[in-house]
Parts: C-alpha cells; sequence; structure tokens
C-alpha cells in the first residue's frame, strides 16, 4: 500500500481502495466499543462544524481533558523545556485541571547506568521511569513534550495512560519539524 501514489483517491468518498489488509468489519467493531466512541465523538466536537484551526493545540487538550472528564493530566517534559512546561501547567492548572509534570530525568539516573555503552557520568534522561511514576501517580491523560528521539518511544511503550504529543522536540527547527520542508 503506498497511498501517496494513489491517484483514485476513493477513500477521500467513503470508499475502500482494497489495498488495505485489515479487516473492515473488524475495525468497525473497534468504533462501537465505548471507549473508542468516547474518544471519537470528543475528537469531532473539536473539529467537526467549521471548529478545525479554531483552537490552539493547548486549547483543544484543555477542551478534549474537559469533555473526557480526564481527572488527572500528566506532562512529560524535557528537562530542556522546564520554563515551558511550568507555562503549560500554570495554563493547564488556571483551566481546573490537575497536573502532574515530571521531568525526564525523573530518578536521576547517571547515562552509565541507562546505557551499557556510556562512559559519560551525567545525568540521564529517564523515559521508563517518567512513565512509571505517571502510571503511580494515576494519570488519565499524558502529554508528551520535547522528549528525545528514541526516549519518546521508549515513554509510550511504559506508559499506561492515554498519550498525546503537545511539543516534538527539533532543536534546528525550533520544535517545528514541518519547517524542514520549507528548506528544500
Amino acid at each position: 500500500m503506498d497511498c501517496i501514489k494513489c491517484k483514485a483517491k476513493t477513500c477521500r468518498t467513503a470508499v475502500a481502495c482494497k489495498a488495505g489488509k485489515f479487516d473492515e468489519n473488524q475495525v468497525l467493531t473497534e468504533y462501537t466499543r465505548t471507549e473508542n466512541q468516547e474518544i471519537v465523538q470528543a475528537a469531532a466536537k473539536l473539529v467537526d462544524n467549521g471548529r478545525a484551526g479554531t483552537l490552539s493545540r493547548l486549547q483543544e487538550i484543555v477542551e478534549f481533558a474537559n469533555e473526557m472528564n480526564y481527572g488527572k493530566i500528566g506532562l512529560a517534559y524535557c528537562y530542556g523545556m522546564e520554563n515551558e512546561a511550568m507555562l503549560i501547567t500554570n495554563i493547564l492548572r488556571n483551566k481546573n485541571l490537575k497536573v502532574v509534570p515530571v521531568s525526564c530525568t525523573a530518578g536521576g539516573l547517571s547515562q552509565k547506568e541507562v546505557n551499557a555503552k556510556s562512559q559519560i557520568e551525567n545525568v540521564s534522561c529517564n523515559p521508563i521511569s517518567q512513565a512509571l511514576q505517571l502510571n503511580h501517580e494515576k494519570v488519565d491523560l499524558t502529554l508528551s513534550m520535547g522528549l528525545c528521539l528514541g526516549h519518546d518511544i521508549l515513554f509510550n511503550r511504559y506508559i499506561q495512560s492515554d498519550v498525546t504529543t503537545l511539543v516534538v522536540k527539533d532543536r534546528v527547527h525550533n520544535h517545528s519539524p514541518l519547517k524542514e520542508l520549507k528548506t528544500k
């Protein structure tokens, strides 16, 4: 399957192209699950009826969290973005959301302890402890904020809450990876 090369684009008219190798009935059954319907319906309130593009990502998160009745929001952030994490935490708390911010250095492990091939003595990012701490806090939704590539993958393997990305790290393009496309 290569949707980029497809010329017909029949899927955009609610007609399957038959290139997909998944069971459509199984997919539809998954969408009927209550927990999936809640997310689909909450997301639809953010984009349907002309709302798409009218809210910032942070505004969307606040509305989505309220719509889903998430009691506690985890903020898994890179320590290099701690000032921004503090501002986001304050914004969310001012919107009456409970927030648990956890830095990527939670646990204070050295790079040598985490990476068997490292000789560096400095503190290491510790996405596994970061996820386990948020699991312990029983957060309902976690916002990923600037975790390094690879660390975000480990974090997602261990976190037990719903997760969405608030900021993706791109040091070259001020955390806006799509700017790369404008340089080509």
